[in-house]
């Protein structure tokens, strides 16, 4: 799996938890301060598409993934 699948798993798997955990009516509620994790999850990403500066990415990479594309180079012609 590339990095950059894991990146758009995790940011979304984390925006999907802080709404339930956020939102009143969610059966998983618990307090509203965690639409504050769903705004930076949101402004981290903003970010990172201007800057290109993510930890996920640098942590993923010293794990030892791949990033999209390296594992074969496209055809020329």
């Amino acid at each position: 799996m590339s990095i950059e699948r894991i990146v758009r798993i995790v940011a979304g798997l984390f925006v999907l938890l802080s709404l339930g955990l956020g939102v009143e009516g969610s059966p998983l509620f618990v307090n509203h301060n965690f639409l504050w994790f769903t705004a930076f999850v949101g402004a981290n990403l903003f970010q990172s598409g201007f800057t290109n500066l993510c930890p996920l990415v640098n942590i993923l990479k010293m794990m030892g993934f791949k990033e999209a594309g390296s594992a074969c180079t496209p055809a020329k012609g």
